[in-house]
Parts: C-alpha cells; structure tokens; sequence
C-alpha cells in the first residue's frame, strides 16, 4: 500500500467566528464577545486542516482571490503543513468568505461570500498530481456542475487514486441530476442527513443513500449531527454513535469526520473504524471554535476514541 498522499479538491473559505452571540444589536449599537477567530474552512480546506493533523501529506487544490483574504487563507494552510501549490488565485474575484456568529448552544447561522470557488474549471485541475496521489477527496462538486466533477474523479479512477466526495449545499437547493453523473467514479460519499434526502429526492435515508449506491457510490456515510454516522452500503447499515462531548461550535465537524474517515480508510482500516475515527475527530474539533480546533494527532485521536464515552 502506497503513502497516502491526499489531494483535496474544491471549496476553500476564510471563517470569521464570532462568539457568543445571541443577537445582533439593533442600528449602531454594539456588544461585547467573547472570542473572534479566523480559520481555514470549506470542504476541501477543511478537511485539509483535520488530514494533516492525523498525519497525511495533503496537497489541496481550488479557486481564491489575490486579496488580502486569500492570502491569509494561503498562510493558515501553509502554517497547518498543508502544501498550497495547487490553488489558483483569482485577479478579478473575491476570495470566499463566511462570517459566522456562534450561539452560545453551538449554532451557526451563516454570512456567505460565494467568491471564487464558483470559477473553478476544468483548467485549473492539477491532472497529474491527482494521478500521482493516493486519494482524492472532491468538496462541494455541485460548486462546478456536473461535467467537470464527473471528469475529474473518471481521470482518479483511471490512476487507481481513491475518490470520495462531500457535498456543501444544504438539502433544500439539492437535486439528484446534480450528482448523479459522479456516482460511478465514488468510493465514499459522505453527506450529512439532510443533504442525503435532498440530493437523493426522497423521504428516507436509507432509501436515499442506497439510490446513490445503485447509481455506482461504493459506500455512503451519512453524518448525523449528535446521532452519529450511519454506514451504507447495498447488504447493510450500521449506526456509528456520535461522542458525548459540551459542544462550543459545530464548524468544520462535518469536514473532520470526513477526514477522520479518510485517513482510517488510508490506513487499511474496515469502514466501521475509519467511522470511529472521523466521529472522533469531529468531536475533538466541536469543543473549541472553528474548523482547525484542537492540537491533537493520530494517537491522541484513538486514544479519544477508547476512552470517551458515547452519545446514548
């Protein structure tokens, strides 16, 4: 089994975080909080920043900006060993962004700058370094269309790279004809629950992960929020149960279970296990704000595992 060297492809997201915050003052007023914060974040970025800690190499690819913000997001992912060669900047388009204020339960309603990402084509895909890779993780295909996406995990697949794909829109804006062309070039998509009933259009998670299957996905895990993860694949489910852990902020959780997953697929790890390590890493992230929360590695991240308690 070759290193696994893991190219994440698609969206990348400065995050601005703002907590606690329970409500916006009304005309010039302001309030006082207690913490702001700037992160790398985005399906792609995001799921960098866990990769890394749980040590791959990770190269990571996508659309920024030249402004200021980009360049901020260039040097998060740099200063988290994340080789940054592989994303375009953009002269005449934002950077993406998100503000985001925390609730002091751990909510976040968002302030979204689409930006860059949505420029994205099929000249800017670093061809040969996918090939060169052991897995590619695509974040936020419906961002590019279908034909691009499609394309880009055909060429992974003709290279023997492993492909998984996380989707960024929420259920309501998704539609089946959006992904149905990637589906036979998926090892491992990973939605949450809500967007498994809306990008599959139907009322049951089962139901609608097994539709995904039977367009080509290999295995479908599906996030749940505090409920875990559930596995599908075409014979069985298997429920994962999420940690129980106080939850500060649910930024990048999804990205950390994503990544946790990946690695332990990296490393020969059965599905079940690698579930285990993603809900791990994505309770490690929730107990701190922003998507690069917790200096934890590989170890500390099993350890966690064995140790802590599980939601009931």
């Amino acid at each position: 089994m070759r290193a696994q060297l893991v190219v994440t492809l698609g969206v990348h997201v400065l995050d601005v975080l703002v907590r606690p915050v329970e409500e916006i003052p009304e005309g010039q007023g302001a309030t006082l909080v207690e913490d702001i914060r700037m992160t790398a974040a985005g399906t792609a970025a995001g799921t960098a920043l866990t990769l890394a800690k749980l040590g791959a190499s990770v190269r990571t690819s996508g659309a920024i900006g030249t402004d200021p913000t980009g360049d901020l997001l260039i040097q998060l992912l740099d200063r988290a060993g994340i080789d940054t060669e592989l994303l375009v900047r953009r002269t005449d388009t934002s950077t993406s962004a998100t503000v985001l204020p925390i609730r002091p339960n751990g909510d976040r309603p968002t302030l979204h700058l689409l930006g860059a990402n949505i420029t994205y084509g099929l000249d800017d895909v670093p061809w040969d370094a996918i090939a060169e890779a052991s897995h590619l993780h695509l974040g936020g295909p419906e961002l590019m269309g279908a034909d691009v996406p499609a394309r880009i995990l055909a060429h992974a697949r003709e290279h023997d790279v492993v492909t998984s794909v996380d989707l960024l829109a929420p259920g309501e804006l998704g539609t089946y004809d959006q992904i149905e062309p990637l589906l036979p070039y998926v090892d491992f998509l990973l939605p949450n629950d809500d967007q498994v009933l809306g990008f599959s259009e139907e009322q049951d998670l089962v139901t609608g992960a097994r539709k995904f299957l039977a367009a080509g996905a290999g295995l479908v895990a599906v996030t749940r929020g505090g409920d875990g993860a559930l596995l599908v694949t075409p014979d069985a489910t298997e429920t994962i149960p999420a940690f129980d852990v106080d939850v500060v902020d649910t930024t990048g959780c999804g990205d950390a279970f994503s990544a946790g997953f990946l690695r332990g697929i990296g490393l020969g790890r059965t599905p079940r296990e690698a579930a285990v390590l993603g809900s791990a890493a994505a309770a490690l992230v929730a107990q701190g704000l922003g998507s690069d929360h917790g200096d934890f590695d590989l170890p500390e991240a099993d350890e966690f595992a064995m140790t802590h308690k599980t939601r009931t």
